[in-house]
Parts: structure tokens; sequence; C-alpha cells
């Protein structure tokens, strides 16, 4: 059975080490690893897969000549603009985190669950969608499938490891290295850049990547997007309007039969998604489910899962899984 060689582009970051975590889990058939990040990381030592790897520092000279096949990109949009052309030259399928690669009309925007075969269509590189968008959609899918979505309402509230270490360390610390304000005992209603219609570059990208991702272009989306004082894990308050007659039972056996959903709904008894439950899991967790009255057909849903797992690390190495069962990777 073939086994193919990977590298990891930002080895050393938050989603990177991630990257190790889930692929020392999920045992994909590769025979080789290259870990890479940046200068200053350059040298270090990961114990990983059992032994040590020397992080390499990426430049065009060191991913030269080692016959990579598939490389996990989380190093940010400028390095993957830099680099992932490189190493898709060298015959390589790049799958990055960053959102430089997303909104290209010939680059697959993936999740396995949902559209895993537009992977199949890739010209070298794949993008991962952005965190919230991802689990969103898991839980949309299914439903659009069942009863045709009209419109979806979010209202994101998402965890301070999102924005990376400094982040992080802003709630850890009660810092303001990386957030305007302190997100301790706090709420901001701004993740990412404001844009010239008031929306932040956040909002935006879940805007376009469900309509991409669930293949509507006209889909009518719109979305608020905050920072919680969380460190783990992102959760969505989702309003969906339908074109079709829904009920509560329909749409939990629609969500029932999509893989990785686990549905955690008894109002009675309290019980519901929450970020603690979802941390260094891999599902998407759906809860809160009711109907809309205020519309003709209509629910709301509360979707919760961790950002870095099935948010990054983990839906980009189900991605090259999806590659490697497939042997589509040249």
């Amino acid at each position: 059975m073939k086994k193919y060689v990977m590298a990891v582009v930002g080895a050393t970051g938050m989603v990177g080490s991630k990257f190790l975590k889930v692929l020392e889990e999920r045992k994909l058939l590769v025979s080789e690893y290259y870990l890479f990040a940046s200068k200053k990381s350059a040298g270090k030592e990961i114990d990983f897969m059992g032994k040590k790897h020397t992080v390499i520092e990426l430049n065009s000279e060191n991913i030269k000549g080692k016959g990579i096949e598939i490389a996990l990109f989380s190093a940010g949009g400028s390095v993957s603009k830099e680099f992932a052309p490189q190493f898709a030259e060298l015959g390589a399928v790049v799958i990055d985190n960053s959102s430089q690669w997303r909104m290209y009309d010939d680059v697959p925007l993936v999740v396995p669950e949902v559209n895993g075969e537009e992977a199949l269509n890739n010209h070298g590189i794949i993008a991962n969608p952005n965190c919230s968008t991802i689990q969103a959609v898991v839980a949309l899918k299914p439903l659009d499938d069942a009863f045709s979505i009209k419109r979806v309402v979010y209202s994101t509230y998402q965890a301070v490891s999102g924005a990376g270490v400094a982040g992080y360390n802003d709630l850890k610390d009660g810092t303001t290295t990386k957030f305007p304000y302190p997100i301790k005992g706090n709420v901001l209603p701004h993740i990412d850049v404001f844009l010239p219609n008031g929306y932040t570059k956040e909002e935006e990208k879940m805007i376009k990547e469900t309509r991409k991702i669930l293949k509507k272009p006209d889909l009518r989306v719109t979305a608020t997007t905050v920072r919680v004082p969380v460190f783990h894990g992102h959760s969505e308050s989702i309003n969906v309007e339908f074109e079709k007659p829904c009920t509560v039972e329909g749409i939990k056996e629609a969500l029932a039969s999509m893989p990785n959903v686990v549905i955690v709904d008894d109002p009675a008894n309290l019980k519901y998604p929450m970020p603690i439950y979802a941390e260094d899991t891999d599902e998407v967790y759906v809860g809160r489910i009711r109907l809309d009255d205020s519309v003709q057909y209509g629910c709301n849903l509360w979707v919760v899962a961790d950002n870095i797992r099935k948010g990054a690390a983990t839906n980009a190495v189900q991605i090259a899984e999806y590659l490697i069962a497939r042997d589509a990777v040249k």
C-alpha cells in the first residue's frame, strides 16, 4: 500500500501544533514528515511520531528534492501566497488553512462531510474554510438537502484561541496585546478588520464561504461575529429559514444523518452543547433546536465545535485522508 511524503508548514504555531497531534491520532498512510517553520523556529526539535524531528526553515531551496506529496499549511496568508504555489509546482497538493485562496474560483473550499468530492478538482491547492464556517456548514448541509435553505442569520461567540497565541494570552494574562480592549470579563463585537459596509472581514468570510461551500451563490446570509472570553470552542446561534415545511423531528432526523454531528438537545435536563464539552474533540455539536414561528418555515440552532481541531487542523487532515483514500494524490 502506497505511503506518502507530507510536509507541515507552520509546525510550531497553534494550529500547526494541533496538526501534529491530530496526525499522530489518525495515523495516515505517510512514510515521512517534514516540519517547516520560520527562520526563528528553525532548528527546534519536536517529538512527533515517536521520534525527534528538526524544524526546517521555510525557504525555496529547502522544499526542493524532498518528494513532498501533501503539504498542510497554517502559516498565514502571506506565507501561503508565496509558498503554496511553489509546493504545488513541485508536485505537492497543498491544503491551506489561511484565507488566501478560499475565494478563488479554481481552488476548492472543502469540508469533507459536506463537499469532499470538490477536493478531487484541485490544481495543487485546496483551501480549508474559516473555523466558524466549517462547523456551521456541517450542520446546515443536511438541512439544506432536506428543506432547501432560503436564508441564514449567524451570531457567533468565538474563542480567543481563534486569534492565535497572542489572543489566548490576552485572556490568560489579562493583557491587550492582540485585542484592542480587554477580553477578560468582556465581549468584543469585532473579529478581524472592519470593511466599508460596516461588516467585519470575519463576517464577510462566513457569508461568502457558506455560499461557495453549499453551492448557493445567491443565498441570503448575514452574520455578526463576536469574540468572547472562552479559551477553546466556537459557539454559534444560527437562524435558518427554509423553502419547505419543517418540524423539529425532521430537523433532528436530518442532522442525525450527517457524519460527525452530535445532537445534544434535552432542555428538560439542561443538556445542550457547550465549549467545555467540545474542547479537544472533532465533532460538531448541535442543540437548542426549535422552530422559528416568526417566519413560515424556519428554525434556530445552537452549534458548537473546537475551533482549532474541527475548525482548522482536523478538517485539513480529513481532506488529506479523503485524497489518500481515493488515491487522488499525484
